[in-house]
Order: structure tokens, then sequence, then C-alpha cells
């Protein structure tokens, strides 16, 4: 059998090893070190954002992101409902109501037009707002944020940007996840650059991220004993970790660069036949294609195409069901437009790892127009 092609596994860049040796000849294993040091530095001058925490995930970003905004009991928070579930799980941590909007079609994210609808509505009726909206940049390319926002600061709401698939994706040459109030970046093991489980919360707010700093080590207070004032959370990353994420910030425009590559080489092959619609790019943005999705045919089941890729020892996936269909959220409320159920219904991931050759490229398209055809 064919040795097994993932979607997007690990990719090394030769240094990590040596950042993680560095942390054993220290001792420094965990809580902190040099290395978790130097990989924010580097989040924050590869991003632009002036302050970085590292932690265990993205979701934790989040999480820490509604906890110093004040979030919490019933207050209400806006999502993307085409999503990954950590995108708004830390909602329901903080016991708050989620609020589901659609996507739109010019990028498979939020779409800022039901948004806007939405908020005029509530403002024109004196129905109380939401308190914050969470945008996912999905699949790494990025929503139209620059109008989501101006919405959220007209109509007094925090902006929290879910970057977890968007590193070093940009709008208008600024990076996502650095537009809002906070941003979240995530390191799992399938992510772009990865430190094998580890996330990222950036601002601009120096007293934001010292909160969520203090909350990040079980929020403990400048005592010799453990003295607590509010509860906190084990949530910060260690330095054995941050020593991976070192060496694979010094590659992410490498690993950027060849995931746009297989994407057109994916493009150039399959745009043609009928049916097919790639999820496009907004212009005056550049998205990372952390993987490349697709819509096909509409006589075409994803599901049929995956299991037979599967036969194969190809990892192929649907795209993510959105929130509002989920059994967690039945009775959430929502403002939809049906399109993120139909990219549920028709589209799928393919194999995008950066290390993946055009031999390998070529192989997966061959499978698919025999598929599709």
């Amino acid at each position: 059998m064919n040795n097994r092609i993932f979607l997007s596994p690990p990719h090394m860049g030769g240094n990590e090893l040596a950042y993680i040796q560095e942390a054993f000849e220290s001792n420094y294993i965990a809580p902190l070190g040099h290395n978790v040091d130097v990989f924010e530095s580097q989040i924050k001058e590869y991003t632009g954002a002036k302050y970085a925490l590292a932690l265990t995930s993205g979701t934790a970003a989040i999480h820490l992101a509604l906890r110093v905004l004040g979030i919490k009991d019933g207050d209400e928070v806006m999502a993307s409902t085409f999503t990954f579930i950590g995108s708004v799980a830390p909602i329901l941590y903080e016991r708050c109501t989620p609020f589901f909007i659609d996507s739109d079609a010019a990028s498979w994210n939020l779409d800022p037009n039901l948004l806007e609808e939405e908020l005029a509505h509530r403002a024109a009726t004196g129905k109380k707002q939401p308190k914050a909206l969470i945008v996912t940049h999905l699949y790494g390319q990025c929503a139209d944020i620059k109008r989501l926002a101006a919405l959220c600061e007209h109509y007094g709401v925090y902006l929290i940007e879910d970057a977890a698939e968007s590193l070093g994706a940009t709008y208008e040459g600024k990076q996502s996840g650095t537009f809002g109030k906070m941003g979240v970046y995530s390191f799992n093991g399938n992510k772009i650059i990865t430190t094998s489980g580890g996330g990222m919360l950036v601002s601009d707010d120096e007293k934001l991220i010292a909160h969520a700093r203090h909350l990040s080590t079980q929020a403990r207070e400048a005592a010799p004993h453990y003295e607590h004032i509010e509860f906190g959370y084990n949530y910060r990353m260690s330095n054995i970790v941050a020593g991976i994420g070192r060496g694979q910030m010094e590659v992410l425009d490498q690993r950027i660069q060849r995931r746009r590559e297989i994407y057109e080489r994916y493009h150039r092959a399959l745009a043609s036949i009928e049916g097919i619609a790639f999820m496009p790019e907004l212009p005056n943005s550049v998205g990372n294609r952390w993987l490349t999705t697709l819509m096909l045919p509409e006589s075409i089941a994803p599901e049929q195409v995956r299991l037979a890729l599967e036969r194969d020892n190809i990892e192929s996936r649907p795209l993510w069901k959105p929130m509002h269909a989920q059994p967690l959220f039945q009775g959430a409320q929502n403002r939809l437009n049906g399109i993120s159920d139909t990219l549920f219904q028709h589209g799928i991931c393919l194999p995008s790892g950066s290390s993946l050759s055009d031999e390998t490229v070529d192989r997966i398209v061959s499978r698919l127009k025999e598929l599709i055809h």
C-alpha cells in the first residue's frame, strides 16, 4: 500500500531540537524559560502586535480573552457559525449565550452584511447589543475584517479574532489577529506551524495581556506563600514546547509559500471542472492557504470521495459542520443565510501539508478526477 498522505502533518524546520536541548541544558523544562520569552518576541515582531502571551492552546487564549474583557454569566457573544468548536466553547466556559452569524459567499467567513443587519436591528429596537464578536479566519483565509472591525467599533462590541488557522495571513498588509481588541493563534499539531500543542494571545492593550498572564498561572499573587484573590488556570506554555515554536517561526514564510503553491497546483488542475469551486480569497488579502478547500459538484457526495481517498491511504476531511447545526447548540439564536450549511454539505478539505511533493499532489489530483468524472 502507498504511504499515508496526511491532511496537514507537522513539518519541522531544523532548529527545533537545538532549542529543546537548550531548555534541557538550562533545566528550565517547565514552566516558562528563555524559549517562551523568545517565542513571544518572535510573534510580536512578525505580527506587529505589541504584546503576546504563549499558552497551552488557542482555545485557552480565547477563554482568557473573554475573562479579561469581563464577559461572563449570561452575556451574549456573537461568533462565526462556520468554525471549529474550539472557537466557541469558551463562550460556554463563562456561562455566556452564543449567537451565531452565517458565512458570505465572497470569503466563506463571517458575513458582515448579516452582522450589520443584526446590530442595526438591535440599535433600532433598543435590544441589548452583544458584549463581543469572535470572528474566525477560516482555513487560513481572512474574513472581511476591516469592515467587521468598523461595525464592532460603531456598536461598542469587543472584537476577538480567532486567527488560529491564519497565522501569516494579511488584509491590506496587516496581519490577521491584530485588528481586534484581542487576537488568537494556534500551534496545534496540524497548523501551518506547530509546537505540538499550544496557542498565543495577542493585543495592543498591555493591561489586558498582563491580566491574562496572571490568570494563566493560577492567578497566584506576589507572595512567598500561595495567595489567591481570583481564580485562574494552568494555561501557560512550557519551555520545551516553546522551543519547537522558536524553530517553527524561523520557517513560517517558507511554509506559507509552499502551502500557497500546493493550492495553486490543485486550482490549476481542478478549477475548470464544472461544479468545483475553491475557497475564495478576498481582494486586498493574502491567505496562508493552511488547507486547500473546495466545493464539489452537487452530484458528488463528499463522504463518498473521502472514503474513496481513504481506501488509497489519502486523508481528507469534510468542511466544518456549522455550530448552529450542532446538537450542543440546539436552540441557540442565530442569523443565517444557508451558505455554511451548503458548504458543509458539498465541501471537502484536501491534503495540504507543506512537505507534500508536487508528485504527491498530482497523484491526489489524478484520483480526484477519477472520482468526480
